[in-house]
């Protein structure tokens, strides 16, 4: 392996929350520099309103004094007690986990896989989970397991306890809802807080239904979007963690607006995946902060 590559794979993430405070970003690389290791990235933001500080470091652990599994206890120690912090710590060596919930819908699923498959997501991803059929042939020729789970009102809290217990078996961290057409419950959603990200068209609260690109349509609407967010019990109305739009015309018909509101979708959902893969994003409150 070359060093570089060896490099990439050997580094600590700390994201931080705590009141505002002086002195926070020097004693935190302080911490780093006194055990000898090499801040490689830091971003840092503090909201005034809450007078609440955020900040994400990167740092090469090539040298690092303190042994891996004891970074934590001595930064508890140290930093996080005095200072009144939240917060958590990655190793980018560790690859997460990620899960796939998908209905009948394509173009997201498509669109995760293969850029997974050019190392753009790196994640493992150990399984796929459908509410339908539909997608079990795609999903097989990228050699990913599939299972079926039908959902209805009489067996849905049936049904989610079997899909815990799959995710617990493969060592799931994370699930991503590429158009799974089916709401999760609060059950499933508290089991895994700011782990499951879902993609929604910008339509809502407007244009709600089976056929919202119809009824933008109908009503003439100039700009299309997508938000990518955090599940809560909240329908829609979790954290947010990308957004963007894509601008339409008179010259639009039905099938242009659902093939750009396809495109957004993609784009969007990918990049809220990326994200918390990267581990830039860190949430408060209904609000996240999305670190450059």
């Amino acid at each position: 392996m070359p060093f570089n590559t060896l490099s990439m794979r050997n580094r600590a993430i700390i994201r931080i929350q705590c009141p505002d405070q002086p002195g926070i970003v020097a004693k935190v690389t302080d911490f780093i520099h006194r055990n000898n290791g090499n801040v490689l990235d830091l971003d840092q933001h503090t909201d005034a309103g809450e007078k609440r500080f955020f900040m994400r470091v990167v740092w090469d652990l090539t040298d690092f004094t303190i042994p891996r599994d004891h970074i934590s206890t001595v930064f508890q120690i140290e930093l996080a007690t005095p200072m009144k912090m939240e917060w958590s710590l990655d190793f980018s060596d560790k690859k997460l986990r990620m899960a796939i919930f998908v209905s009948r819908s394509s173009h997201c699923l498509f669109d995760l896989l293969a850029r997974h498959m050019e190392g753009e997501l790196d994640v493992e991803i150990p399984l796929i989970i459908g509410n339908h059929v539909d997608l079990e042939q795609i999903v097989q020729k990228f050699d990913i397991p599939f299972y079926y789970f039908p959902i209805n009102k009489d067996n849905k809290a049936e049904q989610e306890e079997k899909e815990f217990k799959l995710l617990e078996e493969h060592g799931v961290d994370f699930v991503v809802l590429a158009r799974y057409m089916q709401i999760l419950s609060s059950n499933f959603t508290e089991k895994y807080p700011n782990r499951v990200i879902n993609i929604h068209h910008s339509f809502l609260p407007a244009f709600a239904g089976a056929k919202p690109y119809h009824a933008a349509h109908s009503r003439g609407v100039k700009i299309i979007g997508a938000t990518g967010h955090y599940v809560t019990s909240e329908l829609d109305e979790g954290p947010i963690i990308f957004q963007d739009v894509n601008h339409i015309t008179h010259h639009d018909s039905i099938e242009s607006l659902v093939q750009k509101g396809k495109d957004v979708e993609k784009i969007v959902l990918s990049r809220a995946v990326k994200a918390h893969v990267d581990r830039k994003t860190l949430v408060y409150k209904n609000k996240t902060i999305i670190f450059n």
